[in-house]
């Protein structure tokens, strides 16, 4: 069986932020030069108009209803709905635990017949829900799927802002993140021109303490604490890149065999992807492939990253048909691991 990605949609917000104005919002004044730290410009905030509020479950339809523009599917036709959002957010101020999202979502866009379940794994939340469709389209549990994920993740950015106080807090990695979803089909249609190769993660739970997204300690608001010096080591990232090595040689494949033409990474800083290319090229003592990156203008949208990354640089024509991808997580739990896919017929 062979799987492929069938079609990709994607919404952003309108409204737009700067990395000046998230400083200057500090209840603390800054010198903090943020943009030169993480080559973070601007991020995309969610509207908070009564008449178009866009809560993560808004989000997440309008990423839905663009991959469903793109598909040979129809929504009926879908014999699963995925949902890997971190945020789950249905309309103001109401953080949705039951019913599932990816039952709402499914009711909502008429896939009535589908099975639908949610998963959380923090910034790996797509890749994951990926990785699941994939396996259950491989074991014949079913045909094709949807993997969505919606994610209103600046009020995170909104509580740094009132609560940082001192000059290394644990708020700041708030203070990169942006709005936005994204949805794909995976179906069993795949071929040599289309098909996922193979999906795998990794969850080293050292190290799980220096990430975490909870209720705000001092306020009513939800925060995200990051000891960044400890997630972004040299020993952190070459757990991934090790594992990788093993992967490949468990297959007999090689770095070098692969022909990679170009991979994604999570996008919460442009300094830290640059340096796990740098170890990542040591390790293998080969050129890696050329990087996509949207990070300076639409931040770290949490688990939608690399799927918005691959859907921007679609959507400009800057990927040939037939190019092969490798998309790489760096998420809190602590997650790493890849996704290697060859793709001709997405289009954004």
């Amino acid at each position: 069986m062979r799987t492929r990605f069938e079609s990709i949609g994607a919404y952003t917000p309108s409204s737009v932020r700067s990395t000046d104005e998230v400083i200057a919002a500090l209840s603390v004044p800054r010198s903090l030069d943020l943009q030169r730290i993480t080559g973070i410009r601007n991020r995309h905030v969610h509207s908070r108009d009564p008449h178009r509020y866009e809560s993560s479950f808004e989000l997440a339809l309008a990423a839905v209803d663009d991959c469903l523009r793109h598909s040979d599917h129809r929504a009926a036709d879908l014999d699963v709905v995925i949902s890997a959002s971190i945020t789950r957010f249905r309309g103001p101020d109401f953080f949705c635990y039951a019913p599932a999202f990816g039952s709402m979502l499914r009711e909502a866009i008429g896939a009535t017949g589908a099975l639908h379940f949610d998963v959380s794994n923090a910034c790996a939340g797509m890749i994951t829900g990926v990785l699941l469709l994939d396996r259950m389209i491989r074991a014949g549990v079913v045909r094709n799927g949807l993997v969505v994920s919606g994610e209103q993740i600046t009020p995170i950015a909104e509580t740094a802002t009132r609560e940082i106080s001192q000059p290394y807090d644990p708020q700041f990695a708030a203070l990169t993140v942006g709005d936005a979803a994204v949805a794909v089909i995976v179906d069993d249609r795949g071929d040599d021109d289309d098909e996922i190769h193979y999906i795998e993660l990794m969850t080293t739970a050292a190290g799980a303490e220096h990430c975490l997204g909870m209720p705000s300690e001092k306020t009513t608001g939800i925060a995200m604490y990051t000891d960044n010096r400890a997630l972004a080591s040299e020993s952190r990232y070459q757990q991934g890149i090790s594992r990788m090595a093993d992967f490949l040689t468990e297959r007999g494949l090689g770095w070098e065999s692969e022909k990679f033409d170009y991979w994604i990474h999570h996008q919460f800083s442009g300094p830290a992807i640059e340096y796990i290319s740098q170890l990542t090229e040591r390790h293998f003592e080969t050129p890696m492939p050329q990087a996509l990156n949207v990070f300076e203008e639409y931040g770290n949208t949490a688990s939608t990253s690399h799927f918005l990354v691959l859907h921007e640089h679609l959507a400009r024509q800057s990927i040939p048909k037939g190019s092969k991808v490798l998309l790489v997580p760096e998420a809190s739990g602590v997650v790493s691991g890849h996704l290697a896919a060859t793709i001709s017929r997405l289009e954004a």
